[in-house]
């Protein structure tokens, strides 16, 4: 038979070159079983260990907050530039085209609106579900020091233990919402909390000082949280210093659907986090491709 006499005269075993054990491009993530990383690594580009995410999940407590009026319209253009989309189930099978490669990070706790203390959390979806989408990633709000801090901590390792079983990771997100300071002490215990509890992924805020003390606590990656609007040299700035200073990239959701050029800013910060580029040339970047626009 010639399947038998084929596998009679396989000789190349290359038995004087050991097979090469890679170590994976995502910090903390060494020890994670195979689907864990490979989910990671579709959030994370393998050739510098950053990602530059799109947060549009706002309307599950704001509602369509400006420049999310029309996801469609406003978020799938920007869609190519981004290596993640942090959305909520919704969106994503309402909106999102299934063509879209990107990696998907989805909103999994909710409860409260504006209307209500933000802090009071539940579990907003099954991790079954999470898989039925294909998403890379989970994100839960903790609100270490707020009012409801243990249930928000709760719901965060229910999280983990299911993503665990299937493979699924989990971004804990360091909620401050409006009462609780955005010092580095702060985010230090409160991003250092999340991982220790099992999250892959810590997103929280730029800190102007101390920040690098935040990425080098945590033993797990740090994605900058982009918050309020700034001026577009001020947000590329600060996207420049999170990533010098630790950071493995940058969740940005205002800082980029409200400019008036919103293409041309997630482009800017693609070079910034991806590029290298200075915040001055991310911002010459921008007033190139929005043809003058300031901000």
């Amino acid at each position: 038979m010639a399947d038998l006499e084929g596998n009679i005269a396989a000789k190349q075993y290359f038995l004087q070159t050991p097979q090469v054990n890679t170590t994976f491009h995502v910090k903390g993530a060494g020890s994670l079983d195979f689907g864990m990383k490979h989910r990671l690594g579709r959030i994370f580009d393998a050739a510098d260990g950053r990602t530059v995410m799109l947060a549009f999940d706002h309307g599950y407590f704001q509602g369509p907050t400006s420049g999310l009026e029309r996801v469609d319209l406003s978020i799938v253009p920007l869609a190519p530039y981004a290596d993640a989309l942090m959305a909520t189930r919704g969106i994503i099978r309402s909106v999102i085209p299934a063509s879209a490669t990107n990696a998907l990070v989805v909103r999994a706790t909710g409860g409260p609106s504006i209307l209500k203390d933000l802090s009071d959390e539940r579990i907003a979806m099954d991790m079954e579900d999470a898989a039925r989408i294909d998403a890379a990633a989970v994100a839960c709000q903790v609100f270490v020091g707020g009012e409801h801090e243990t249930q928000s901590i709760h719901n965060l390792t229910q999280l983990v233990d299911a993503g665990l079983r299937l493979g699924i990771p989990v971004v804990g997100v360091t909620a401050v919402g409006t009462n609780l300071t955005r010092d580095a002490r702060y985010l230090r215990l409160a991003s250092r909390m999340i991982a220790e509890l099992g999250a892959q992924v810590v997103k929280t805020y730029y800190t102007d000082e101390d920040f690098e003390t935040i990425t080098a606590s945590c033993p797990v990656p740090i994605i900058m949280a982009g918050g309020k609007l700034l001026p577009v040299l001020e947000a590329l700035t600060m996207a420049y210093s999170a990533v010098t200073q630790g950071a493995a990239g940058v969740d940005m959701g205002r800082n980029i659907f409200q400019r008036k050029d919103p293409v041309a800013m997630i482009q800017s910060v693609r070079g910034v986090v991806h590029g290298d580029l200075k915040p001055h040339e991310g911002l010459d970047l921008y007033r190139e491709l929005s043809h003058g626009e300031q901000d």
